[in-house]
Parts: structure tokens; C-alpha cells; sequence
């Protein structure tokens, strides 16, 4: 004979379970946080923390990828520049937009599943404002703009999309297409970050993908004005 447990007893359960794991485990814990906190200091420190774990550093990317898009404030392109100069600009570019495309997914999807209430708790309310406000803004234009502008968070992005009528497929499409410009500008500046020709190149693409992101949203019309 099965016993079944109400979903409240089962969710302290969890909890708790998760509890103890952190207390037990919170030296582990904290030199993690210290290893990673020193890591993001510079392109440098972010390439030899990767490449430190041998054949898992694409592994570990991608992990610290979907991390950083769920919770963690770590600048996303130090990863990708970093990926550039590990992996090469083909794979290293794949690793970054796969990883940072399963990120967007997840945090959709715990916004679809947890609701407005507890993604205020994971992201800060300027930020879901932020976000909310451009998105009712743009409509349907709104994700492939808010990729690709550099100001607009995107993790916020992805959770307040979850709690949009916004459908799963025009939120991963837009996300794949708009975040695909930054990332191949970031892996190349990553692959031929040696040579100061290429980072002038780099640094006038960059001046003026932004130029056209920030020309896009200003001459949008919102739904309202349509």
C-alpha cells in the first residue's frame, strides 16, 4: 500500500533536505563563491579558472553560463570572451549561445512555474520593471530588441517573459537571433584578443551594433502608437 504525502509536507521536506545540505556543506560552499568572485576579476583570471578543469572546461562554462542567467550577478560576456580564447570562434560561440540559450529556457519556465511572486525574489523589482515596462512597450518586437541592447538584463528579460502570454517558440527564437550578434562580437574578441588591430576593429562592431540596437528602439512604435 502506497502513501502519498500532501505537496506542503513534501515541499518542507525539500527544503529542509536542502537546508542541512547548505549547513553541512557551507565551507565547501563558500570557498566556491571566493573561487568564482576572484575568477570574474578580468578576461585573464575568467580563462584560467575554465581551462583549469582540464577536459570539463566546456562543461564548466556551460554550468557557469546557465548560472549566471538564473541567479548569480556574473558578467555573461567574460565567459564568452573567454570561451573565444579557449575553445576557438566556432565551438567557443556554439558553447555560449547553447548555454545561454538554455539559461533563457529555464528561467522562463521557472517563471511559468513559480509565478510573479517568487521571481521578484530572484530578480530585483527595478529590474522586472525594467523589463516588464519595455516588453509591454515593444510587444512582440520586444525580446529580439532587449537582446540586443546591452543595458536591458537578461535573465530579467527571460523571467518576466515567463509571465507573459508571450509563447515559449517566439521567446526562444527571439532570444537565439538577438543574442547571436554579442556573441559572436565577444567569442572573436576572445580568439583575437592579441592583436590591437582586431580589438579597434572590434570595439567600431560594437559601437555600432549598439548604435543600431539604440536607433531600433527609438524610432519602434509601441502597440499604443500603432
Amino acid at each position: 500500500m502506497s502513501i502519498k504525502l500532501p505537496r506542503k509536507t513534501i515541499t518542507f521536506l525539500i527544503a529542509g533536505i536542502v537546508i542541512i545540505c547548505l549547513i553541512f556543506f557551507f565551507q565547501q560552499i563558500q570557498t566556491i563563491l571566493l573561487e568564482l568572485i576572484t575568477a570574474f576579476q578580468s578576461i585573464e583570471t575568467v580563462r584560467e579558472y575554465i581551462a583549469g578543469y582540464g577536459l570539463f572546461a566546456p562543461f564548466i562554462s556551460a554550468i557557469l553560463m546557465i548560472f549566471q542567467s538564473i541567479i548569480a550577478p556574473l558578467p555573461a560576456f567574460l565567459i564568452t570572451i573567454a570561451n573565444g580564447a579557449l575553445f576557438g570562434f566556432w565551438w567557443g560561440m556554439l558553447l555560449s549561445w547553447s548555454s545561454a540559450m538554455l539559461g533563457a529556457a529555464l528561467c522562463f519556465y521557472i517563471a511559468r512555474l513559480l509565478g510573479a511572486k517568487y521571481v521578484v525574489r530572484i530578480v530585483s523589482q527595478p529590474a522586472v520593471n525594467k523589463a516588464d515596462n519595455f516588453i509591454q512597450k515593444y510587444g512582440n518586437y520586444a525580446i529580439l530588441i532587449a537582446r540586443l541592447i546591452p543595458y536591458v538584463p537578461f535573465d530579467a528579460v527571460s523571467y518576466v517573459a515567463g509571465l507573459t502570454r508571450i509563447r515559449f517558440i517566439g521567446f526562444w527564437i527571439a532570444t537565439g537571433i538577438g543574442q547571436l550578434p554579442a556573441t559572436v562580437v565577444y567569442t572573436y574578441l576572445g580568439n583575437r584578443i592579441s592583436t590591437h588591430t582586431n580589438l579597434m576593429l572590434l570595439s567600431f562592431g560594437v559601437v555600432i551594433s549598439v548604435s543600431i540596437a539604440i536607433w531600433l528602439v527609438k524610432n519602434r512604435k509601441s502597440p499604443d502608437e500603432q
